[in-house]
């Protein structure tokens, strides 16, 4: 759901912008081959960054979390 006049993270944005030596060895292999997995899985299982930089990345990127209200 996108908020009018805003733009949404894209997908690594963070990672690529940080220049993550993981993310630099994903962008070398094709999406979804054998080896681009096997780099993946570093990122889901032993990710490099904080969540306390993520965080703040996204701060000094003007970028808004939000979420539907109930």
């Amino acid at each position: 759901m996108s908020i009018q006049g805003y733009v949404e993270y894209q997908r690594r944005e963070y990672c690529k912008d940080v220049r993550c030596p993981t993310q630099v060895e994903l962008d070398t292999h094709a999406p979804g081959s054998a080896e681009y997995e096997r780099v993946r899985q570093t990122c889901q299982a032993n990710c490099l960054h904080t969540t306390w930089e993520f965080h703040h990345w996204l701060i000094a990127k003007g970028y808004l979390i939000v979420r539907e209200s109930r």
